[in-house]
């Protein structure tokens, strides 16, 4: 077909959608007019804004087509050369993913083959493009697994979640070359993190779910999400946080847009609990626990890892107690920890040396005068709280050393006289 034809042909389409779905025969005339003009960069937003809300403008063609996949094999493909091919691939993405609502492509081998086409043509698409289209491919792949219903063990899912993996591990040396040289690399990292972020949450481990959630809430406008995926996103990340082993900056999740979806939910709970956690408050967590004992109850990682989660804000009470020191003050004494903690005073050596072997704090014991001199402490986000308290101690400094020059300007003199 020639480029003339094609453009008739893709007129045409859009004219006779525009016909065939009154409501919304301003958005269809509005995709004529910029392909008749050839602004192709307004054309691409125009395509990718209306097949963003399958809500609202997903139809059947009259010959009982997908309409998103009719609009992109005959307008967007003949033009594929001409538009910004990230968001070639984000709409052919959105494209894909409206097949699997509709009955005849359940399976998924319809969306696939759309991403799978668009990858055959990755020299052109580049490093960017690319690296989106997989990463949404692999997130279709886990979507169609979840919604079959099957066994993670069976054969299939083996071979789907392995292929999955092995394009995680293989992108990810590609994203870490787009932070700095794509303007649009959020765009990809968010999608790249969202297909890792599933994989984890189907296969686990929870730090390891917790280590591609947070990248995703960092590089995701939440507020494009459904509140249910807000929801779910904010539920999984806590528990995952509250669970996961070796997962203490408990400062990032609580300052994640993703936790305040859960307040005024019957999941509050679980923020309230990060929170606690993350000042190292041993007995305000444990009255929260107390307190929504039941709801804590219904969910089973948070029971099954119950000591695992006591030991986290035991250890966490440690890192708060020692960070809330000045620094010339951070030799503290095994009855001191013991009251902040919350353990006996003959648990307190096991504490500190279990905070060492993880690195949460640096320092030497000495179990004859039963003191820990701590040297340094784990870097982490902070809550507001906190910074106040790190600002008030600046200040503090600041005054010192203010006072300490003032003195050695004063009583130069009189030393070299000495």
């Amino acid at each position: 077909m020639s480029a003339a034809e094609a453009a008739n042909a893709a007129i045409d389409h859009l004219e006779s959608m525009s016909t065939l779905q009154p409501d919304l025969s301003e958005q269809y005339q509005n995709l004529v007019n910029l392909y008749q003009k050839k602004l192709w960069h307004q054309l691409t937003m125009s395509t990718l804004e209306f097949v963003s809300v399958p809500s609202a403008t997903l139809r059947t063609t009259a010959e009982g087509i997908n309409s998103y996949h009719a609009l992109f094999e005959k307008v967007i493909l003949p033009i594929d050369k001409k538009i910004n091919q990230l968001n070639l691939a984000r709409i052919a993405s959105l494209v894909a993913f409206s097949l699997l609502d509709d009955p005849p492509y359940k399976d998924g081998v319809a969306a696939r083959s759309i991403l799978e086409n668009l990858l055959e043509k990755r020299d052109r698409l580049g490093p960017a493009a690319a690296l989106y289209a997989e990463a949404r491919l692999g997130l279709l792949g886990l979507t169609v697994l979840a919604r079959s219903g099957e066994a993670l063990t069976t054969e299939s899912s083996v071979k789907a979640l392995e292929s999955t993996k092995e394009a995680i591990t293989k992108g990810r040396s590609v994203l870490a070359e787009l932070a700095d040289t794509e303007s649009e690399a959020a765009i990809v990292h968010s999608a790249f993190y969202e297909t890792a972020m599933t994989y984890r949450k189907a296969v686990g481990p929870p730090e390891a779910y917790y280590r591609e959630a947070i990248q995703y809430v960092a590089y995701t406008n939440l507020s494009e999400l459904s509140q249910e995926e807000r929801y779910n996103i904010g539920t999984d990340l806590s528990l995952a946080a509250l669970t996961g082993e070796g997962v203490f900056n408990f400062g990032e999740v609580v300052a994640a847009p993703a936790l305040q979806c859960l307040e005024g939910t019957e999941l509050s709970y679980l923020g309230e609990l990060l929170s606690a956690g993350a000042r190292g408050d041993v007995h305000g967590f444990q009255r929260v626990a107390d307190s929504n004992a039941e709801a804590i109850q219904k969910q089973p990682t948070l029971v099954s890892r119950a000591e695992a989660v006591k030991e986290k804000i035991t250890l966490l009470a440690l890192v708060n107690m020692v960070f809330e020191r000045p620094s010339l003050e951070r030799t503290l004494s095994f009855e001191d920890i013991s009251d902040r903690v919350g353990v006996p005073l003959d648990q307190v050596e096991w504490v500190i040396m279990r905070a060492l072997s993880l690195n949460l704090i640096k320092g030497t014991m000495d179990e004859v005068e039963q003191t820990v001199d701590v040297s340094w402490v784990m870097p982490r986000a902070l809550t507001n709280k906190q910074m106040t308290e790190l600002a008030t101690r600046f200040g503090e400094w600041a005054v010192k050393v203010s006072q300490t020059q003032d003195y050695m300007m004063e009583h130069t003199g009189a030393l070299l006289n000495q």
